[in-house]
C-alpha cells in the first residue's frame, strides 16, 4: 500500500522464496531414485531460475514506471521494521541452506540459498530506499535502488534456466 517497488519486490521475493523451498522439498522427496536425481535437480534449478527472471522483470518494469511517473512511495514504518528484521534473520537462513546444500550435494539448494541472499540484498535496498525517501524526501531513491539488483538477479536466473548451480558454492 506504500507504493514502494522495493517493498513490493521484497514481498514477491518472499513468495518466490516459499515457492522455491516447496520445489526443493519436492526434489528431496523424489530423490530416493538415483536415476531420476539429476533430472529432478535440473528441473528444480530451472524453476528457481524462472523465479529469478520473473522477479527481475517485475522489479525492472515497476522501477522504470515509477521513475517515469515520478511516483514516490509513502513512508512505511512497517516496511522499515520488516527490512531490519530481514537483515538479521535472512543471512542465518542462507548460511543454513548452504550447509544443507553442501551436505546433499544439491546445486538447487545452493541456488535457493542465493535466492535468500537476494532477499537480504533486497532488504538492504528496501531499507535504504525507504529511509532516503522518509528522511530526505528523495522520491527516486526507492526505484533506483531496486534497479541496481536487476542485472544480478537476471544473471542468476539465466544460470538456473541453463541448469547451472550458482557460483556461490565454488
Amino acid at each position: 500500500m506504500a507504493g514502494s517497488i522495493s517493498l513490493v519486490g521484497f514481498g514477491i521475493d518472499s513468495f518466490i522464496e516459499v515457492t522455491s523451498a516447496s520445489v526443493l522439498l519436492w526434489r528431496m522427496s523424489v530423490d530416493a531414485d538415483i536415476a531420476r536425481r539429476e533430472r529432478n535437480e535440473r528441473l528444480a534449478l530451472k524453476i528457481v531460475g524462472g523465479s529469478f527472471l520473473a522477479l527481475s522483470a517485475y522489479i525492472g518494469y515497476e522501477s522504470v514506471a515509477d521513475l517515469i511517473r515520478r511516483q514516490a512511495p509513502e513512508h512505511s514504518l512497517a516496511g522499515i521494521v520488516l527490512a531490519c528484521a530481514s537483515l538479521l534473520v535472512m543471512p542465518l537462513l542462507s548460511r543454513a541452506k548452504r550447509k544443507v546444500g553442501t551436505a546433499l550435494g544439491s546445486a538447487a539448494m545452493h541456488a535457493d540459498a542465493t535466492q535468500t541472499d537476494f532477499c537480504v540484498y533486497l532488504s538492504a535496498i528496501l531499507l535504504v530506499g525507504l529511509l532516503l525517501n522518509a528522511l530526505f524526501g528523495l522520491w527516486w531513491a526507492d526505484p533506483v535502488a531496486a534497479l541496481v539488483m536487476v542485472p544480478i538477479i537476471v544473471k542468476e536466473g539465466l544460470g538456473g534456466l541453463r541448469g547451472e548451480g550458482c557460483r556461490c558454492a565454488e
